[in-house]
């Protein structure tokens, strides 16, 4: 299986990404190697990580997993861990963990002592496919997703689909979503494939998700233009996953989950104002709703959750922009949706 490439870093899977670590590794001249963890991570992926290395790490710091914990006080126990621990321009901090570990190390990275290595190694589905890939850091400010953090690319991601092993199956299925994704937005027969398997969680399948992101980032860096269709269903999506952090009646969403209702309600407004055909979203509508647990919203929720939209990283001079689909596979940006559109989306999701 061939490693991917990018900017200025490889994405590397399997057996590959085991000799490319340990290359990478033998020929640096790195003055500390730290590990970041979760607890859970530490537990079960950890033992197994530095086996694979056969070489002593200086030392391994553990945060708290959950996307409540993505934000800038962790990020300063992190800055204080690597200071105490010698850590200096020259060090590299691995990443070992899902989606919230790696934006907030990538972030924590980037910014101590100005700048120092890093290498990503994802241990989620969501964070192999997509949250890993491309360079974004950060973490939240409150409940608002991402708002602080910068883009700056690893040194290299490494892929080991044999940690899916220690996840339960609602993790893997919010990664799937994003796998999804990827072909709603740039491949109609990835999609049609993905929503007839069984199993999408091979190293295939991974690959191919990987290489639709990264194809997308090698054109659009940092994100002025076509970068912005990876943010299909995140926009709503966001506010919803935002909306239940900070409501404690309301359950907690995985991102994967958030974002697929994010996708059933930006594909209805992709309906409305984007021609995408009728067909095509219920057939995105029926694909979720077969995976993903239905919610429902009362219209003070829906308010709120609208309200929260202000905050999109995509907002510009005052508009909210949407990614959208003219047809599967093919997604349009910078799309300004009237507001009276939003109420009518949640109740096609909620038919």
């Amino acid at each position: 299986m061939e490693s991917i490439q990018s900017h200025t870093y490889e994405v590397h899977l399997e057996e590959l990404a085991e000799a490319a670590l340990k290359q990478h590794i033998a020929k640096s001249d790195y003055s500390k190697v730290f590990v970041l963890v979760d607890e859970n991570t530490k537990k079960h992926c950890l033992p197994i990580f530095l086996k694979k290395l056969g070489l002593e790490v200086d030392a391994v710091f553990e945060i708290k997993s959950g996307e409540e914990h993505k934000n800038i006080s962790t990020c300063s126990m992190v800055w204080e861990f690597l200071s105490n621990n010698g850590g200096d321009r020259k060090s590299l901090l691995i990443n070992l963990g899902g989606g919230v570990l790696t934006d907030l190390g990538g972030f924590v990275a980037s910014t101590f002592k100005r700048g120092i290595g890093f290498i990503n190694i994802p241990t989620t589905l969501l964070s192999m496919v997509d949250a890993s890939i491309g360079g974004k850091t950060g973490v939240d400010l409150g409940v608002l997703k991402n708002q602080i953090g910068v883009i700056n690319q690893p040194e290299m991601v490494l892929v080991f689909p044999e940690f899916l092993k220690t996840l339960a199956e609602r993790q893997i299925v919010s990664g799937y979503a994003e796998m999804l994704k990827h072909g709603l937005i740039k491949d109609e027969e990835y999609w049609k494939a993905l929503i007839s398997m069984d199993s999408y969680t091979d190293a295939a399948c991974i690959q191919k998700s990987i290489a639709i992101k990264n194809d997308v980032v090698l054109q659009d860096p940092t994100e002025q233009g076509l970068r912005k269709i990876l943010n299909f269903g995140h926009t709503l999506g966001h506010a919803i996953e935002s909306y239940c952090l900070e409501n404690p009646d309301k359950p907690t969403l995985l991102h994967g989950e958030a974002i697929a209702i994010g996708m059933i309600l930006e594909g209805y407004l992709s309906h409305e104002l984007k021609g995408l055909s009728r067909l095509s979203l219920q057939e995105i509508k029926t694909s979720f709703l077969a995976h993903f647990k239905p919610m429902t919203f009362t219209p003070e929720d829906i308010a709120t959750i609208v309200e929260l939209l202000k905050y999109d990283k995509k907002n510009s001079h005052g508009d909210i922009n949407f990614v959208l689909l003219q047809a599967i596979g093919k997604a349009v940006t910078d799309v300004t949706v009237p507001e009276h559109l939003f109420a009518k989306a949640f109740a096609y999701y909620e038919e």
